[in-house]
């Protein structure tokens, strides 16, 4: 009898316990922002810092820090990391360049520092401006394997707290380095186009244009190359490698444009896939490079992907225009 009574005891002691720790644990598990119970399985991790291939990015736009905060700041935590670089370290290690042409070494005696070297994927997205020496250093580095994604903006549209004149403000009209030309590449621009904004196919999703350029490619370079989003986009063997030229920034400059193109995920992974796919090394996930020609490789893409605008010649880089400006 004694036994019996000890048992309910103990069992009724062990329910109240068991009660209180539930109501202790019930208003952490319901914290806004956590996943219902029955919520479905989450998706799979992305990957690892380790996983992500390196990309060496050069630009002008205020990608990599906000404006106004210097590498000093930003390693005391002040500031915080612009919504594109979040973007696109989802996909890539970013290796920040200030140059792209070899830099003497610290000493006399110490070799050339060459920023592009063990790069396969380079990002060069609206330069301020590329030295005679820049464009040689990319041109072999193309013609070498390396993948470069070059992103010239005829007429940017984001807008910019700095006033003209500051050298931190982006280049509104892109400066055309003088190897887009020695690549048989060249940059039209409509000064005609509605300057709403527009949604463009290309194989890897969707991207966002604004006032936006056409790639053109002259002579015969049009059989090395393939061509998306309304012309916007083209990518192009050259040599070994390959280049990726997109005539608009509006995917860099419009968070709301950039996540309505992604529809949920990144719109500039998308890019970066797209450019970066046939990297020696292999692709983003991991896989060996399987590249065939540029008239219909692996990515299923034609020849031309998007329809062609009838364009005035007298606003292409490289011709009259008063936008025509090239450094070197």
């Amino acid at each position: 009898m004694r036994q019996g009574a000890a048992r309910a005891a103990f069992v009724g002691s062990l329910v109240t316990a068991l009660a209180v720790g539930f109501g202790a644990l019930l208003p952490r598990l319901l914290l806004p922002g956590d996943p219902p119970v029955a919520a479905a399985p989450s998706a799979a991790p992305s990957a690892t810092r380790a996983e992500r291939p390196e990309v060496g990015l050069h630009t002008g736009l205020p990608l990599y820090r906000p404006l106004g905060i210097g590498i000093a700041e930003m390693a005391r935590g002040e500031g915080e990391p612009p919504w594109q670089r979040r973007a696109m370290e989802r996909a890539a290690r970013l290796v920040p360049l200030d140059t792209l042409a070899p830099t003497p070494g610290l000493t006399p005696e110490d070799p050339q520092i060459d920023p592009l070297e063990g790069l396969g994927r380079l990002a060069v997205i609206q330069p301020r401006g590329l030295s005679p020496a820049d464009n040689v250093a990319l041109d072999g580095w193309v013609r070498g394997g390396g993948r470069l994604l070059l992103v010239l903006d005829p007429m940017l549209t984001g807008e910019y707290d700095l006033p003209l004149g500051d050298p931190r403000r982006p280049n509104a009209v892109a400066l055309i380095p003088p190897v887009v030309a020695r690549w048989g590449l060249a940059v039209a621009y409509d000064e005609t186009q509605d300057a709403a904004p527009r949604f463009a196919a290309f194989p890897a999703g969707t991207l966002p244009l604004a006032l936006a350029g056409e790639v053109r490619a002259e002579g015969e370079r049009g059989a090395a190359c393939t061509f998306a989003a309304e012309r916007a986009l083209a990518r192009c063997r050259v040599g070994e490698g390959s280049v990726t030229l997109l005539a608009d920034a509006a995917l860099f400059e419009h968070e709301g444009l950039a996540a309505e193109a992604g529809q949920g995920a990144s719109a500039i992974a998308a890019l970066f896939d797209f450019a970066f796919a046939c990297a020696p090394s292999g692709d983003l996930a991991g896989k060996p490079a399987r590249c065939g020609g540029m008239s219909g490789d692996r990515a299923g893409i034609g020849r031309d992907f998007g329809a062609k605008r009838g364009l005035s010649s007298r606003n292409s880089y490289g011709g009259s225009s008063v936008r025509n400006r090239s450094v070197g």
